[in-house]
This record gives structure tokens, sequence and C-alpha cells, in this order.
């Protein structure tokens, strides 16, 4: 029987796959994080455009969406609790696209964060990828052929 912390840590790609899902995990997370500043200092403009989506409580919507980026996103640089911190990421970018994506459009919410929702389902499905800490945490299986 396998257990979930093996099922977390399994790779579903070998080789120089590894190397390009590592790629895209570090890239992703460190978009995250930077997304995530702007949550802490520029937040009352954050807070506008929240309540002009219709989001009550918007004040603390904004700190739990840049808390969710910024610590999602290290999770994701270093690569620890990948596929629970890309789930996580990956409603976030869900929620962003229905909300700001069909509100504003634009390059960041129609692009960026569809991207960034495709990666993070990448990520689910691959697992961590190559240089990543969750193998070594959680005991590594190897990929299936």
């Amino acid at each position: 029987m396998v257990s979930w912390r093996a099922e977390l840590a399994r790779e579903r790609v070998r080789g120089g796959a590894r190397l390009v899902v590592a790629l895209f995990r570090v890239l992703a997370g460190v978009v995250f994080v930077l997304t995530s500043i702007g949550k802490f200092t520029g937040g009352e403009m954050y807070v506008a455009l929240f309540e002009s989506y219709g989001l009550p409580g918007s004040r603390p919507l904004v700190l739990l969406a840049g808390l969710v980026e910024l610590v999602g996103g290290i999770l994701l640089v270093v690569g620890l609790g990948t596929r629970l911190a890309a789930l996580v990421l990956a409603l976030t970018m869900a929620v962003a696209i229905a909300t700001a994506g069909v509100a504003i459009g634009g390059p960041v919410h129609l692009g960026l964060a569809p991207t960034l929702l495709l990666v993070m389902l990448l990520l689910l499905w691959a697992g961590p990828g190559a240089a990543s800490l969750d193998g070594r945490v959680l005991g590594r299986r190897p990929a299936r052929a």
C-alpha cells in the first residue's frame, strides 16, 4: 500500500522533463512572491479593486490573498509541499480569473493568471520536479514508465 506521503512526493516525469517541471515550479513561485508584495504595499488599491468585484470583507481578503501568494510562492521555490501549494494557488488563480479576469480583463488577469493556473495543474499532476525538498522530506517514489 502506498502512503499518502509517498504519493505526494511521487513524480510522474523523468529525465529532462524533471528539470523543465522544476523550472516552471521555481519561476511560478517567484511570480507569486512578487505579486504578493503589492498586496501588502499597495493594500488600499487592492481593497478598492476587490470591493469593485463585489467581494465582501475586502481588506482581510487582500491580506489573505497576499499571504497565500507569498507562502505558496516560497514553498514552490524550495519545492516543499509542492502539490498542496499548487492546489491552493490554483484555486486562487481560478478566483482571480473569475473576478478580476471578468471585471477587468487584460494581460495580467486573462494572460498571467490562466498561465499560472495551468502551471499549478501541471505541478499537481507531475509533482515537484528536480531539486525539490519534497523528495527528501516525504520520501520519493519513482515515476511510472
